[in-house]
């Protein structure tokens, strides 16, 4: 039979993995279908058998033998004469089953069925490709890089699914050259037309919160529990963890010894400074905790505006700020407090903000920045220790030190 134009098309895609025997035979069937109705009108009256391990197809139109002259609807209806030179013992009133052959649909008919198998084909894997990569969502994947864009990375996987990388979900210091393994985890999954837009994160919290999943075997077994974590990308994150057995130390047990358990995970987040922090519902506590490594002297509490006041001693408060901020930033995001840092002995000094009129307000911003805001807490440092925490000029910082010596100390 005239179906040579076919087989190619079955050959391509009846070993794809995707698609089971019996669902390519079902699209097969809807795409001859519809090419029966568009040159019969109704497809209601055919038979279609096919075989797309072979590449053979069958399709037989059932008619009803009328008598001569008398055929009113000729895809229903057949007409004596035409019916015995096909079998000539036919009698009016018998049905007859008539080879329809490819060849007869018409050659732009063939071309156009052929593409719409193509185009079934495809959204079909689109749309296994959607839900595979749905239940996906979260989880840490592993692709390589295939090409490189100014706003994103786009990587292969193994099947062959485009996987992008968006420049805002990649750690700063991310680099990477064509070739190289990517692992991140699974953002989102869109179905942009018919094709599913698959976007990995590696600055999400969710890929350390994994990464302590896949590297440490007790959290992975569940005997500790990762309470929260928290992240700047590339620079400091904190992780709230938890164990309902006593007998193991949940933040020993994470870092391991000479932090060896937690140096892999370091390592893949470009050497981003993860503070491993014990959960409490004791919520002084754990604000204390979470401002590590600074030490906190007291610290109250206001549930109602969630906001927290903590005392520390005046060479804690640069601690409990971190570099550009960072660490009061992310002990706030992981408590969920407000927090409001405070020095001891602060009555006897004066905010730097109170200079303003003689310190310009982008200096004041840089030495907050480094947790210096009163005047004594500046005046207290070495000029080189100053150079080192903020990005000011040593001649800025000598002015700044006049002007509050000047205005401080008489």
């Amino acid at each position: 039979m005239e179906n040579i134009a076919l087989i190619d098309s079955f050959s391509e895609f009846k070993d794809d993995k995707l698609i089971d025997r019996v669902t390519l035979m079902a699209i097969l069937e809807d795409v001859f279908r519809s090419a029966l109705k568009r040159k019969f009108g109704d497809d209601d009256n055919f038979d279609i058998i096919v075989n797309p391990d072979k590449g053979d197809l069958e399709i037989w139109r059932n008619r009803v033998v009328v008598a001569d002259g008398e055929v009113e609807e000729e895809n229903q209806e057949i007409s004596l004469s035409e019916a015995r030179k096909i079998e000539p013992d036919f009698e009016v009133g018998e049905d007859v089953s008539e080879e329809v052959k490819l060849i007869d649909l018409g050659r732009r008919a063939i071309l156009a069925l052929r593409q719409n198998l193509i185009s079934k084909i495809h959204e079909h894997d689109n749309t296994i490709v959607f839900k595979h990569f749905k239940d996906l969502i979260g989880e840490i994947y592993t692709a390589e890089v295939h090409h490189i864009r100014h706003r994103a990375v786009i990587l292969l996987d193994d099947e062959g699914n485009e996987i992008v990388l968006p420049k805002d979900k990649q750690i700063p210091s991310d680099f990477f050259r064509k070739g190289d393994n990517v692992r991140g985890v699974i953002d989102s999954v869109e179905l942009k037309g018919a094709k599913p837009t698959i976007i990995m994160s590696r600055s999400s919290p969710v890929f350390l919160e994994k990464l302590f999943e896949q590297e440490i075997p007790e959290v992975f077994d569940g005997l500790i529990t990762i309470k929260k974590v928290v992240r700047i990308p590339g620079e400091k994150a904190k992780v709230a963890v938890d164990s309902y057995d006593d007998r193991i130390d949940p933040v020993g047990a994470c870092v391991g010894m000479k932090g060896s358990r937690i140096h892999g995970i370091v390592r893949e987040l470009g050497n981003e400074n993860i503070d491993v922090i014990n959960y409490t519902s004791n919520l002084p506590l754990f604000v204390t905790r979470a401002l590590s490594p600074a030490r906190v002297t007291s610290v109250k509490l206001n549930e109602e505006t969630k906001r927290a006041e903590v005392i520390l001693k005046p060479e804690e408060v640069s601690k409990a700020i971190g570099r550009g901020g960072h660490n009061i930033r992310l002990a706030g995001q992981l408590t969920g407090f407000e927090i409001d840092v405070f020095r001891e002995g602060a009555e006897e000094d004066v905010e730097l903000r109170e200079f303003s009129d003689e310190i310009e307000s982008w200096i004041i911003e840089e030495f907050s920045k480094a947790g210096l805001d009163t005047a004594k807490s500046i005046l207290e440092q070495e000029v080189k220790d100053l150079v080192k925490r903020t990005d000011l000029e040593e001649e800025t910082i000598n002015d700044v030190i006049r002007i509050l010596r000047e205005e401080f100390e008489e």
